[in-house]
């Protein structure tokens, strides 16, 4: 899934004069580069690759999980370049963040992509390797918790009345309605009752190494997008590396010790579901307007909820 769209809060004028403020960068002019979702993403000079986040939690812990992955060793990290005063991120308007990585070539994958075997082989040596780091002081803790779990639990108690908003607010209510707010209820009691189970690791993982964060660089794999790293049970990371190839599980086993957990893999994969699901319908209740980001939205929701239903 990708941003299509370029974002219409943010002048290309401010964000050059704010990327010429705070790094030692000759940047004069930024190219929209539709990648990712959520984030929005431009390349400069054809030598950087600048993001403007909207933290999903707050300023500080976004920071705190570039730091830690500017801390990492591993050369498969591709790492924030540090601003004038070292931070690996500056403010930039009242919303967003920006930060600035190398421009690295290579070829990515995208999200929910089949992998080959030997990909899965290669992430699980990788990941490994990650697992096995030594997190500095500041490194995040991963907490379960779904992002918008109480404005989801709202929205199934008000399926019974026409929903405003845009143009996939009805489209999204009657969708959750055909399933019945109960499904989605149940899906959330079991997520509570896993989370006790599974929730809690001390691994440091990436927490989305899934094939559209893996850039291929002749035989080299590397890993971009740390913005959710964080202290972690290791399937955080090895549900969407790794899939269900157990083979993939075996040479993970053998590189580190841990078995891997088959509920915890399947916990990690429908708390991303949920977590999805609880975002998608925020949007689509809140006013919003057609586009291809929609779009993109919608199709995710819809997969998403499908999927937590059957």
């Amino acid at each position: 899934m990708t941003v299509q769209d370029p974002p219409t809060d943010i002048r290309l004028d401010d964000l050059i004069t704010t990327l010429r403020a705070h790094w030692d960068l000759p940047i004069r002019e930024l190219t929209h580069a539709p990648l990712g979702f959520g984030d929005h993403h431009w390349t400069a000079g054809g030598r950087w690759f600048v993001t403007a986040a909207r933290p999903a939690r707050s300023f500080d812990a976004l920071r705190a999980a570039l730091e830690t992955a500017a801390g990492l060793e591993h050369d498969f990290v591709v790492r924030p370049i540090p601003s004038r005063t070292g931070a690996p991120l500056v403010p930039f308007d009242p919303h967003y963040a920006l930060s600035v990585f190398p421009l690295v070539e290579g070829t990515a994958g995208h999200f929910g992509q089949e992998t080959a075997e030997s990909d899965r082989q290669a992430m699980a040596a990788l990941l490994a390797g990650l697992h096995g780091s030594a997190p500095g002081p500041g490194a995040p803790v991963f907490d379960p918790a779904l992002t918008g779990r109480a404005e989801l639990e709202e929205a199934l108690d008000d399926l019974d009345r026409p929903w405003s908003g845009g143009p996939y607010a009805e489209p999204a209510r009657l969708h959750l309605a055909r399933h019945g707010s109960q499904v989605l209820k149940e899906a959330l009691a079991r997520f509570d009752a896993d989370a006790a189970e599974y929730g809690t690791g001390t691994v440091l993982t990436h927490g989305e190494p899934h094939p559209g964060n893996v850039l291929r660089s002749g035989e080299r794999r590397l890993l971009v997008d740390w913005d959710t790293v964080a202290l972690a049970p290791p399937e955080r990371d090895l549900w969407l590396a790794l899939g269900d190839s157990r083979t993939a599980w075996a040479a993970y086993t053998a590189a580190t010790g841990h078995e891997v957990s088959a509920g915890a893999m399947e916990f990690f994969h429908r708390r991303w579901l949920l977590d999805d699901i609880s975002i998608y319908v925020q949007d689509f209740r809140a006013p919003h307007e057609d586009s291809a980001d929609v779009r993109t939205a919608w199709a995710g929701f819809t997969e998403s909820v499908d999927f937590i239903a059957r």
